[in-house]
């Protein structure tokens, strides 16, 4: 076995959870799962599976992931980062076998690619494929960043590599849930695009740079997507999605992703922060406010303590 340990956040996961676990069998049976009061058999079949499961109150992705990392129980040398809804694929196993334990002092963090399956079809077109993800990093070299949504680990000292297989995500509820949970996230990309003008939240995240990492080079492009005007953005979006990128290459499921994840998620976004102008205006206390009274979100929120463990 490798010298890392796994940590998952799940609720509700038992239709993956099995998957998932199995996947990381082959090196290593050190995991972790930080449990936010599953109501379903995820929490039992973790732990039939050897798993190490702890229960703490939901308050966003960031803190309750952190709260893994200063918790988890096994004394490793590296951490990895998995969803619930992800597996690895056994070529990615068998590099990290082979690999991890033998890479030199100075590389601190591990990129891996990430593929996603959507209506059980690989897209691999419309600038989705390779998502390279820092997956993997020595313990006390990373932390989650403190961001609303999209959230990436941000590694703190030494250099980074890449794998060279994949990690897949395919989720298999159906697209109601899928829509129903990107509705809910609109509400949290509303607060990191407003961030970017009111600085709600100064915490320390991966920096943008567009010759950087693709992480960077992400959050490099959604500042400049940030300060497009509304509406006429996820267009421009969706275009570039689909045709630039050849998202049409991916067929049916393609089309239907890139008019989802392009653009209805992100009008969706874009109404509801009219909304908010509408309703309060410019103002950052009152814009404040909102967030506290409609959506129950405190945009300055303190960093927790350990909370609800059982």
């Amino acid at each position: 076995m490798t010298d890392v340990s796994v940590i998952i956040l799940t609720h509700n996961e038992e239709k993956h959870i099995t998957r998932c676990l199995q996947s990381l069998q082959p090196f290593t049976n050190k995991i972790f799962i930080v449990d936010s009061f599953s109501t379903d058999k995820t929490v039992e079949i973790a732990r039939s599976l050897g798993a190490t499961v702890v229960q703490n109150v939901w308050i966003n992705y960031a803190t309750q992931f952190n709260f893994g990392i200063d918790n988890v129980p096994f004394d490793t040398t590296w951490l990895m980062r998995m969803d619930a809804d992800e597996y690895v694929m056994p070529e990615l196993a068998n590099e990290i076998n082979q690999r991890l334990s033998n890479l030199p002092v100075e590389i601190g963090g591990v990129y891996v690619k990430r593929r996603v399956f959507f209506l059980n079809r690989w897209i691999r077109h419309g600038g989705f494929y390779p998502i390279w993800l820092l997956r993997l990093w020595r313990r006390g070299d990373g932390f989650c960043e403190q961001v609303w949504h999209d959230e990436h680990i941000k590694l703190t000292k030494g250099q980074s590599m890449q794998f060279d297989h994949d990690i897949v995500d395919h989720n298999l509820n159906n697209l109601t849930w899928w829509t129903q949970k990107h509705n809910h996230y609109t509400i949290l990309e509303m607060i990191n695009l407003l961030n970017y003008r009111y600085q709600f939240d100064q915490a320390e995240t991966v920096q943008p740079r567009l010759f950087g990492t693709q992480d960077q080079r992400m959050r490099f492009l959604k500042e400049k997507y940030a300060s497009l005007p509304l509406f006429t953005r996820p267009i421009l979006y969706f275009l570039y999605r689909y045709f630039a990128r050849l998202g049409f290459l991916d067929g049916r499921a393609g089309f239907v992703w890139c008019s989802l994840q392009a653009l209805w998620y992100r009008f969706l976004v874009d109404a509801k922060l009219m909304e908010v102008n509408i309703r309060v205006g410019d103002d950052k206390e009152a814009i404040i406010n909102y967030f506290r009274t409609e959506y129950g979100k405190d945009l300055r929120p303190a960093r927790p303590e350990q909370v609800g463990q059982s």
